[in-house]
């Protein structure tokens, strides 16, 4: 008896697919998409906003809808971590890298701009976590744009 159930829970845990990971691994594999993971910012960005319009909508109908509502909020503060996940686990602890050169007062002051922009884009992330201002999709997008050209250059940042 004892072999039989030993023998189905090793059947079902081969059968059972794994769980994907969709976030870049921290080791230094050297494959990196600075690019998209500013993009999958942009878009969480939107999402959040839309998410926000939703829930106000939603929240001012005579007859509220419980069930969405809650599930535009859940929405909501999803895409809003997804930004946070981004901006911590991609660029602050794989990408934005403190000077090697003492002394280059340049690069140090862009080391501290990129990572002035990333803790701003946290902060209001939360905000938009929290609540359904909207001031706070226009200040994700602006700080996102100044990340952009911080991080990319200005002949780069304005390709995109």
């Amino acid at each position: 008896m004892k072999r039989t159930i030993l023998a189905f829970a090793l059947v079902l845990g081969l059968l059972t697919p794994a769980i994907p990971s969709f976030a870049h691994c921290q080791i230094p594999c050297g494959i990196y998409d600075d690019e998209l993971r500013v993009q999958l910012i942009e878009e969480h960005i939107g999402t959040v906003e839309k998410s926000m319009k939703k829930i106000v909508e939603l929240g001012s109908q005579k007859t509220v809808d419980y069930n969405q509502l809650v599930r535009w909020v859940d929405n909501k503060e999803t895409h809003a971590q997804e930004i946070q996940d981004i901006v911590t686990e991609y660029f602050m602890a794989q990408r934005i890298k403190p000077s090697t050169s003492p002394g280059d007062g340049k690069t140090t002051k862009d080391y501290f701009n990129k990572l002035s922009l990333l803790h701003a884009i946290q902060v209001h992330a939360m905000k938009a976590k929290q609540g359904t201002d909207l001031s706070e999709i226009e200040k994700l997008r602006e700080l996102t744009a100044q990340f952009r050209t911080a991080y990319f250059g200005a002949d780069e940042a304005h390709t995109h």
